[in-house]
């Protein structure tokens, strides 16, 4: 595997992405449910967060403003099925209510919000900045998670912090972009790509762990 490119052409031929729920990959991409399911996911199977994101939804508490003014107790109930969820509920309430302060609404947040606001948040690290950025924003950035480097190390790659595998990751898309539109057939953006390839690693990934537990047993 000599770049991110060749490792985008080999995902694409086993079938990745295998369920189209959303044409960017994570559900409802583009929306302000991106951000609670990035913070509530930490840790936590993908099928909990839905759950979670589902009673939000029930008492209308899916926009920065409701989730602000909203009772702990009340946040933490509703979420209660993940991990951690008195830490994430606190934390994803203080993003919010820092969020009213220093943007109009959610499309100005998209329009506004940066790698140095989010990092300052309490809870948000290097990849749920990037996935807030790339699937919220609709930002230029690649998301470098456990999943990638793991793909990665299986092919004799040693690149060490999230900032090394996330350049590794882009720089082959980048520089072989013609390629890639080709490789789709149109005129694809450069965010969409990162934001399915982003998805195929995942997927793929789990798909492995799910073989080296059957493997196991």
């Amino acid at each position: 595997m000599q770049n991110s490119f060749e490792l985008l052409c080999h995902l694409k031929a086993l079938g990745y992405i295998k369920e189209e729920v959303d044409e960017y990959w994570w559900p409802n991409s583009g929306t302000f449910e991106v951000i609670p399911g990035v913070i509530l996911v930490q840790n936590t199977k993908w099928k909990l967060v839905e759950r979670a994101l589902g009673n939000l939804r029930s008492q209308d508490l899916l926009s920065f403003e409701a989730l602000a003014e909203v009772d702990l107790p009340l946040l933490e109930e509703l979420i209660k099925e993940v991990g951690l969820y008195k830490t994430k509920a606190a934390r994803l309430k203080r993003f919010c209510q820092n969020a009213t302060k220093d943007f109009a609404d959610f499309e100005d947040f998209r329009e506004g919000a940066d790698k140095e606001w989010l990092l300052a948040q309490k809870g948000i690290g290097l990849e749920s900045c990037d996935s807030i950025l790339c699937y919220a924003c609709f930002h230029e950035e690649m998301v470098a998670d456990k999943y990638a480097y793991k793909l990665l190390s299986s092919f004799g790659y040693t690149l060490e912090g999230y900032h090394e595998i996330k350049e590794w990751l882009e720089q082959g898309i980048r520089e072989h972009y013609k390629e890639v539109v080709e490789l789709y057939g149109y005129e694809i953006s450069l965010h969409k790509v990162f934001a399915r390839f982003h998805g195929k690693i995942v997927e793929h990934g789990k798909d492995r762990h799910k073989q080296t537990l059957k493997e196991t047993l």
